[in-house]
This record gives C-alpha cells, structure tokens and sequence, in this order.
C-alpha cells in the first residue's frame, strides 16, 4: 500500500529536474487503468478527478474520490489523488472540505477565467481555506483552451502567461504550484501542439513554485521532453486515455456485435488506457532534463 500525496510527488519530481504524470479519471475503469499502467511501468503517479467528471457523477465528489483512494492504497506504485479544474464555488467550499477525509491530497482552485485581479482574490481566499485543510494547491495563469468545448488560439496575443506577472501571482496567493499558458490546449486529440518552450524557461525561472502544463494529451513526444527540460513538474492527461479508451471499446463491440456484457468490452478499453499510460510513464523516465526548476 503506497498511497503518496501530490506535493510529495511533485517535489520528488522538481529534485530529480523531471515531472510527474497526472491522469485525469472519468470511471473506475480508468482509475484501475491508469494505475495498472503505472505499476508496469515502474514509475509513480496522480489519479485526477476534475469537477466536470464530478458533475456527471451527479455532483456527488465522495463515491468515485473514495475508489480512486482505495485503488491507490492497493497500489503497488505510489498514487497520489488530486481534484481537478474545480471553479464552482459550492462545489469548491465541500471539496475542500471532504476531500482529505477522502483520499484526495490536493485541489487546483481554477478562476482563471476571471480578470486578473478576481483570479488572485478567489484564489488565495481559498487556497488559505485549503491549506487549513491539509490540501496542497494548484491554479491556473493564463488561458488554457479547450475546456468545455470552447476554442482558443493558444497563440493569439495575451493568451500565454507573463513570468513577472505569474511571479506577482503566486506570490499574492501563496499557491504550491502553477498551471502555465505556453502553447497546449485542453481537449486536443490530434498531437501537434507547439509549446513556447523559451517562454516555459522563463517562466521557471521567475516563478518560485513547480510549473504544471495542461493539455499534455496534445503535446507531441519532441515537445513533452523539451517542456520539462525547461521546467514542467507535473504533466496533466486526459483526453489521451479517452481516445484509446473509447477505439479500444469500439473496435471490442465492432468484433462481437452481439455482446452484451459490459465486462468485455470495458476490459478492453481499460487495457488500452494501461497501454497508453505505461508508455507516457516511459517517455517521461527516458526524458534528459536540463537545468529546469
């Protein structure tokens, strides 16, 4: 049993000068895929649940939160369990309040699509309200696209993440880690993002706290390891595991039309999630990192 917490794993991650994968989890499938995954490849990760996966659990954060912390402690692979893109305010007030109690280790307190000032003012409010609470914090400078199905130019002007202004940030909310605009966007399913890999450099060596980046689906292998070579700590996963997951299902359901037991053809997509982890958790160990923070 080698449950871990996320600040641990990302510090482990910073001092080695590599970055630790975080897993989004929609079903308990995922869960076990993802860290079935990690175990074959001898490597560590996060189990995230974001509050769109929460939501279509029918708003209710402790069912799924608790399987994911049983399949971690059962784990022979340290498995850390983070809440994820939580910006409703109800929603995020119960989080950090179960969530220890629960499993979870951490939250991202997402009000980045507030202005500037309303995105340091709600979220050192409740990064203090975590904090009380045991919770390490993650938030978000810049625009990330891709969530909930909007678009963003993730190269249009004023969509990354300034370093002087990010350094401001997190010192007005004295969060434990920053998610960064340089170039990914949430939801991608095509790998041809291009990453500011310049800018992602100089934003680790302004900002005094690990750098996350977001849409890593999107990123293409070259760019993962230059990102955290220039300083990425943690790497966020999502619509990877859903595409490999769903052809999986697909190609199991086109091969026996006629079956009807669902254990047949979600194992398959849960093999294809493990599949699709193990080889991120190798990319990730065969990276040669830089001077990176």
């Amino acid at each position: 049993m080698t449950s871990t917490t996320t600040g641990d794993l990302v510090s482990s991650a910073a001092a080695a000068r590599t970055a630790v994968l975080a897993f989004n989890v929609v079903s308990i499938e995922h869960a076990e895929g993802i860290v079935e995954g990690v175990e074959r490849a001898q490597s560590s990760a996060v189990l995230q649940i974001s509050e769109n996966t929460t939501l279509f659990h029918g708003g209710r954060i402790a069912p799924l939160l608790a399987a994911c912390a049983r399949i971690a402690r059962h784990s022979t692979a340290p498995i850390a369990i983070h809440l994820d893109h939580f910006q409703d305010l109800d929603l995020l007030h119960e989080a950090i309040a179960a969530a220890a109690g629960l499993g979870a280790t951490s939250i991202m307190v997402d009000a980045a699509h507030l202005s500037y000032d309303d995105n340091v003012a709600r979220t050192a409010s409740l990064t203090r309200d975590a904090h009380a609470a045991g919770l390490w914090v993650e938030a978000e400078l810049g625009e990330i696209g891709g969530k909930d199905g909007t678009v963003l130019d993730a190269h249009a002007p004023g969509a990354r993440t300034e370093p002087n202004e990010a350094a401001a940030f997190v010192a007005a909310t004295g969060v434990d880690a920053l998610a960064v605009a340089v170039g990914s966007s949430h939801a991608m399913t095509s790998r041809d993002a291009h990453l500011d890999i310049d800018l992602t450099a100089r934003l680790a060596a302004a900002v005094p706290v690990p750098l996350v980046l977001h849409g890593s689906s999107g990123v293409p292998d070259d760019q993962i390891r230059l990102a955290v070579g220039a300083g990425i700590r943690k790497l966020n996963v999502g619509t990877a595991l859903n595409v490999a997951f769903t052809a999986a299902v697909r190609d199991a359901l086109h091969a026996n039309p006629s079956v009807t037991d669902p254990r047949k053809y979600l194992a398959a997509g849960r093999t294809a999630i493990g599949d699709a982890v193990a080889r991120l958790c190798g990319l990730v160990a065969a990276t040669t990192v830089g001077d990176g923070r």
